[in-house]
């Protein structure tokens, strides 16, 4: 898969995305990565790419122009229209189902805001759908890009080890993930359930599912409902 993100920071994505599973993946040419600096596009001699707002107000908005050249400077020689994202908190929010329906695009723009936002004109022009990481506001969408980055990129294909490595994770099939335990098996008084050590998959399996159900309950009881739901919908 590959990614354009069109920023007016960069360098903010190279150092994270070039390590760990992520920068593995981009080594075996699994993912690939191109940063596109907006301001490049300012043209002007200080590469400015905000202006006030019309209608007056605080802040400063990005403007149509820089975005859009930036954008055809991937797109204008492709024979279809990459998938176009706008990282923005009006965006809806981004889950476990909608990262697997962007695992399966080949080619994802991502447009990274900052200020008080972008003129919506160009949004209006390029962008297939808004996303948000959160119901809260943050200064720019270049760390919203990076976490969609990452949970997207992780369900394609041997990215990581096996498929099993997200299947069983919280939010993939709606319940969130039942506790993990490694060596040593005492710690601080505390051993690992028995069960874990027993060699007996089909319990351990069973044991798993029902804490799964317990951490879900407690720890996120909307989720459970949904669960229920869909168990009795069949």
């Amino acid at each position: 898969m590959k990614f354009d993100i069109l920023t007016l920071f960069p360098n903010m994505f190279k150092e994270i995305l070039s390590d760990s599973i992520i920068g593995r993946a981009e080594k075996k040419g699994i993912l690939e990565f191109n940063f596109v600096n907006i301001r490049d596009f300012a043209n002007n001699k200080h590469n400015s790419v905000d202006d006030y707002p019309y209608g007056g107000g605080c802040g400063m908005v990005i403007k149509a122009p820089p975005i859009y050249d930036a954008y055809l400077s991937i797109a204008k020689d492709l024979d279809y229209k990459p998938h176009t994202i706008y990282l923005s908190p009006k965006g809806s929010v981004l889950t476990q189902k909608k990262c697997v329906e962007l695992s399966k695009k080949e080619h994802i723009v991502l447009l990274c805001g900052h200020y008080e936002g972008v003129d919506q004109r160009v949004l209006d022009k390029i962008v297939d759908e808004e996303i948000s990481i959160g119901d809260y506001v943050l200064t720019g969408g270049e760390l919203p890009a990076m976490v969609l980055i990452d949970s997207v990129s992780r369900m394609i294909d041997n990215v990581l080890s096996s498929e099993t490595s997200f299947m069983d994770e919280s939010h993939f099939d709606t319940l969130l993930e039942y506790p993990q335990y490694t060596r040593p098996p005492v710690f601080e008084g505390e051993k690992v359930p028995d069960i874990l050590l027993s060699g007996d998959h089909k319990k351990i399996d069973e044991w798993r599912h029902e804490k799964s159900l317990e951490e879900t309950k407690n720890k996120r009881p909307d989720l459970y409902k949904k669960y229920i739901k869909q168990q009795k919908e069949g």
